[in-house]
């Protein structure tokens, strides 16, 4: 590994978090934390996750939220039924067209949500553990100059199984770090749906819109503030739905895509060809992957926006 990420390791990873509500609360001061989970068509789990996090509103959470990035199943209702608050994405930046994918919902949670901190939580989550919002705010209430926490887990590939998961941080974003950001080699799970940072960090740096939000905000955390700003802490196992190899290929298109735009390298993303067997035949199956960035929300109009960069 390489020396500084090492040194970072040893010093900003928490293998067994153990801090307390009390102990959070006592270190909480006079700031506020939101809890938000971005969700598309997940009726069948967020209510689970809400559930989690809902014993914890009105002491250590300051609001609950569940960002509906425009679900055609049940999930409004049942994270409402579940005790959060349900924003739909277009009731927040309403003069702009919501673009497709998590970034985009996550951004406009920052708009939607007043909290000091914020902490991220997937919403497909399945035995969600209690233990995630208090451990993934602890280095942020404890220790100075921390303003990203990312969650690390284990990651069943199968729900039956024990082992695997995490295809395209192995096969892509890891050897990504490696190559061009070797400093953050340390981070257990880059990609990871489970984190917290600083309304601070959040609001002055741009959001992908799609499935490279993550990579974006750690390589922006890391450009931004330097290696001791990023922390990371064990959140033992996370089990969630698996996605099929052609949808991790679109996946895997926007990180790459995005990693290399915040590494400074020009690159042409915005079409991806795949193929697909059709009675025996082998096809193209061509998608234009959308690679954007919404603007820091800081350097917005109170009330109003600025137009997006989509090159």
């Amino acid at each position: 590994m390489n020396p500084t990420a090492r040194t970072w390791f040893d010093t900003r990873t928490w293998q067994e978090p153990q801090w307390t509500v009390d102990e959070l609360l006592a270190a909480k001061r006079d700031r506020t934390i939101s809890v938000v989970l971005p969700a598309l068509n997940e009726q069948a789990t967020v209510g689970d996750v809400v559930g989690t996090v809902r014993p914890l509103l009105g002491s250590l959470v300051d609001e609950l939220v569940v960002m509906d990035s425009g679900s055609t199943d049940r999930t409004a209702e049942v994270a409402a039924a579940a005790g959060a608050r349900v924003v739909r994405r277009h009731d927040v930046m309403v003069e702009l067209e919501p673009l497709p994918g998590k970034g985009e919902v996550l951004w406009r949670s920052l708009a939607a949500t007043t909290g000091d901190l914020v902490v991220f939580i997937d919403a497909d989550l399945v035995d969600p553990d209690p233990a995630f919002v208090p451990a993934l705010l602890g280095p942020l209430l404890t220790v100075a100059g921390v303003h990203l926490v990312k969650g690390f887990y284990r990651r069943p590939l199968r729900l039956e199984t024990e082992h695997g998961g995490g295809r395209v941080t192995e096969l892509l974003a890891r050897p990504l770090l490696s190559a061009l950001r070797p400093q953050l080699s340390g981070l257990v799970q880059p990609l990871g749906g489970e984190y917290a940072a600083t309304r601070e960090f959040l609001e002055s740096v741009p959001f992908a819109a799609g499935y490279a939000v993550e990579i974006g905000l750690l390589l922006d955390a890391h450009s931004t503030y330097g290696l001791p700003a990023i922390a990371q802490v064990n959140l033992g196992v996370r089990k969630h739905r698996n996605r099929g190899l052609l949808q991790l290929g679109v996946m895997a298109n926007q990180i790459l895509g995005t990693t290399l735009r915040r590494c400074g390298i020009a690159a042409q993303t915005a079409e991806f060809t795949q193929f697909v067997q059709v009675a025996g035949e082998w096809l193209p199956d061509t998608k234009d992957v959308l690679v954007a960035d919404r603007p820091p929300m800081a350097g917005l109009r109170p009330g109003g926006s600025r137009e997006d960069s989509n090159t």
